[in-house]
């Protein structure tokens, strides 16, 4: 791949001749450490910042720091740099904005990992909205704060500072330039012991120095409870930082994670087989799995027996849940040091069995197998073994997770033949003529799962009625038209991994009712539609603004130039802030509405002689008109589902859809009935809302009850996914918010939607009055 360098040096030139030098000197060192096609993505990048028009400065501290940043953490981080500079440019100044690359080679070398960056500019981005003023002295403190935290502790130091001192402008950039005691306090108590980069280059001597050879470290954000190592494609990731355990320090505690999970990769040939297993067997396998490598690392270095046993023999603070935990914390004691025992005879036979057989085995991870799965059954025959959950809380805390352990198979549909697939997914459609139609003679009892569906897109008329205005075939007898297959992918929280295509969306619509039902609606609710009214006149964007006072804006300010001069001919200090900055007001905001339309919503409400699912209409139809008059694009969509091969999606109305008597008929005939598989509901909701090109975007949750659906019988699997459904949103910059009916969600929903992304309605008939009241507030 060829590069026309003078080609870009010449469109840089244009803004500035130092662009140009700071080019040809940048540019041979960003030729040894990027590829081509980094170059080209580099250059790309300068092109779209001079084009920016925010100064030479930004440009010229782009084209020499990022070479830098590309040696730390790679090239593909270039394109994230560049955008999120980008998304900047609209929120905040160009010197901001030069400050942010100025301190990207130390955020890369501190964090050390290209997924960790980019959480940095996401942090970046959030606070730009949350916090701007803060911006600035927190980037020219950076080194200082990457020293002491995390990214995860770096995240809550700055959500902690701009949530108090969000009103409070001072105050906020004392905070963020570390000049508070508030600042200074929150700093300490997110400080962790012992940081992955300080500690990842001594890793690796030591490493080196046992096995001989190199092992990739990357440092993993441990910013939720229950984090533990893992191996994935051989390279070894460990927890951004660790504190130290009894008298372990931290860099022990690293030094014991990196020598288990290296002895994962040196010692293991093949993967197990998690064919026909269950999560706590797989749990048990793993332990006897870990033995094994063990006893091979200990045999060639015998000075990790007396790290890993310190660690094993560590007294913690607190109970645990299950009786079975410490037993096995022993017993994994046991397999370790064969001078430890137990006053459980059988598990001494067990463990004095292991030491007998792993010499000749010490290769073989079926012996691992087999060895795992008897100690299963052996807390199966005395109905010991507890939840995955509480298996996985053993305190144990140099271990991995083991997921380089095991192999799961994928199902080849192609090995297997078309006979597997589902009918929904193979099932074939063709676009035909009328002529076609009505010659060919169809098969009357064929259902929606025929393997060939005609369709004619030229309406067929009653011939008695010709030249009147009547109902076609279709609209009279015919069914509405069903999409095309969604699939996404769902989390299974036993194993933590997603597995893929498991849910399926079909995008339905349900038949039209009475649009007088709707302007009844507007009718009962007359007072509550006069403080919508309000609503709309606070929330409605105000035109063009005229700012004043500023240091960097876009004219000169003749009031407050002529006011500096005053101040200079009596020689005085004058007044720096002589620019204005017109500024549009207006609402960037793109809002998606999902109705849970499950079976309970037709139970009638207590103390109430309407249903819920009548009270959801109504409270969707009052939202509708009061974003409708603000101006702000919105959709209403619902869902059901009927297992995970058939979630119904109905859209109702369409960003790009006026609220007109036809929404208002589809509204009017919302029906509920069946389950409630949420988060494949809100990813296919996100999939459309992410195509808006509005910088904010807003996913409003409305549901009577807890995610659940006929073909799942573990509560905690759906109320997993779902908040993984949110994450996934939120990282895409989607804000997922649940108003709930349920008067006992506070057992799940804090957990799924966090501390203050939902509201529990406590009295259902106030919904409709509670939706565009909430709505104001989350866009405001």
């Amino acid at each position: 791949m060829s590069i026309d360098l003078e080609e870009y040096t010449q469109c840089l030139s244009k803004a500035s001749p130092e662009v140009r030098d700071t080019l040809a000197g940048s540019f041979h060192e960003a030729s040894r450490v990027m590829s081509p096609v980094g170059l080209q993505a580099y250059l790309e990048g300068a092109k779209a910042l001079c084009e920016l028009g925010r100064g030479t400065d930004l440009v010229v501290t782009y084209l020499q720091e990022m070479p830098l940043v590309v040696k730390e953490c790679g090239e593909d981080v270039i394109r994230d740099c560049v955008n999120a500079a980008l998304k900047l440019s609209s929120m905040t100044s160009g010197e901001v904005i030069t400050l942010l690359f100025a301190s990207l080679p130390t955020a890369a070398r501190r964090l050390g990992d290209p997924e960790l960056l980019r959480g940095y500019l996401q942090l970046i981005h959030q606070l730009s909205a949350r916090a701007a003023r803060g911006l600035r002295p927190m980037l020219r403190h950076i080194d200082e704060l990457l020293t002491k935290l995390t990214l995860s502790g770096l995240k809550r130091w700055a959500n902690f500072g701009a949530e108090a001192y969000r009103r409070d402008f001072d105050n906020l950039v004392k905070y963020f330039s570390l000049e508070s005691p508030d600042s200074r306090k929150v700093l300490q108590k997110e400080r962790r012991g012992t940081l992955f980069v300080d500690t990842q280059r001594k890793l690796n001597f030591y490493l080196r120095a046992l096995w001989g050879r190199d092992f990739f470290l990357r440092p993993a954000a441990a910013d939720h409870e229950g984090f533990k190592p893992y191996v994935e494609h051989l390279v070894l990731h460990l927890p951004d930082a660790v504190d130290s355990i009894g008298e372990v320090t931290g860099a022990e505690l690293y030094r014991a994670q990196a020598a288990h999970m290296a002895a994962h990769v040196s010692y293991t040939t093949s993967a197990i087989s998690a064919e026909q297993l269950s999560p706590a067997q797989m749990f048990f396998i793993g332990l006897a799995e870990d033995a094994r490598v063990e006893y091979q690392a200990m045999r060639d270095f015998p000075g990790l027996r007396k790290l890993w046993r310190t660690l094993m023999t560590t007294e913690y603070a607190g109970r645990v849940e299950h009786p079975s935990v410490e037993k096995l914390e022993h017993f994994a004691l046991m397999l370790l040091d064969p001078a430890v025992h137990s006053e459980d005879q059988q598990l001494n036979e067990l463990a004095t069995r292991f030491h007998t057989n792993i010499e000749v085995n010490q290769h073989d991870n079926g012996f691992s197998w087999h060895f795992g799965l008897e100690l299963f059954n052996v807390f199966a025959a005395r109905r010991e073994v507890p939840s995955l959950r509480i298996l996985e809380s053993i305190r144990i805390p140099y271990r991995d997770d083991n997921r380089f352990v095991w192999e799961f198979e994928e199902f080849d549909w192609a090995q297997h033949g078309v006979e597997y697939i589902p009918a929904s997914q193979r099932q074939v459609r063709k676009y035909v003529s009328a002529i076609e139609i009505a010659n060919e003679v169809d098969c009357e009892l064929a259902g929606d799962d025929a393997q060939e569906v005609w369709i004619c897109e030229t309406e067929f008329f009653p011939y008695e009625d010709a030249g009147e205005a009547t109902l076609s075939y279709n609209q009279m007898w015919g069914k509405e038209p069903i999409s095309d297959p969604f699939h996404y992918k769902e989390w299974d929280y036993q194993v933590q991994l997603f597995r893929p295509d498991w849910a399926t969306v079909y995008e339905r619509r349900q038949a039209k009712g009475d649009p007088e039902l709707v302007d009844d609606i507007l009718k009962e609710y007359k007072p509550i539609a006069y403080q919508i009214k309000r609503i709309i006149d606070m929330l409605a964007p105000e035109g063009v603004q005229r700012v004043r006072n500023m240091e960097d804006g876009d004219e000169i300010d003749i009031n407050a130039a002529v006011d500096a001069m005053i101040a200079i001919r009596m020689g005085e200090h004058p007044n720096p802030r002589i620019t204005m900055r017109n500024v549009i007001k207006k609402r960037d905001v793109a809002v998606s509405v999902l109705l849970d339309l499950s079976e309970s919503t037709n139970d009638p409400v207590e103390g109430a002689d309407k249903t819920v699912l009548e009270l959801t209409r109504e409270a969707a139809t009052l939202l509708a008109t009061a974003i409708n008059g603000i101006g702000d694009p919105f959709a209403i969509h619902g869902f059901a589902s009927d297992g995970r091969h058939d979630v119904q999606y109905y859209r109702f109305k369409d960003f790009n859809q006026s609220f007109d008597d036809t929404v208002k008929a589809r509204l009017a005939g919302m029906k509920g009935g069946l389950s409630t598989r949420m988060g494949a509901a809100m990813r296919h909701a996100g999939s459309h809302l992410l195509r808006q090109p509005e910088q904010r975007k807003l996913l409003l949750l409305v549901t009577d009850g807890e995610p659940s659906d006929v073909d799942e019988r573990d509560p905690q699997h759906l109320r997993w996914d779902t908040r993984k459904a949110v994450e996934e949103l939120a990282t895409r910059g989607v804000l997922s918010y649940c108003l709930t009916l349920d008067p006992n969600a506070d057992s799940y929903v804090k957990r799924i939607f966090g501390a203050s992304n939902y509201t529990v309605v406590d009295h259902v008939q106030r919904l409709p009055e509670k939706l565009p009241t909430l709505f104001a507030s989350l866009t405001r």
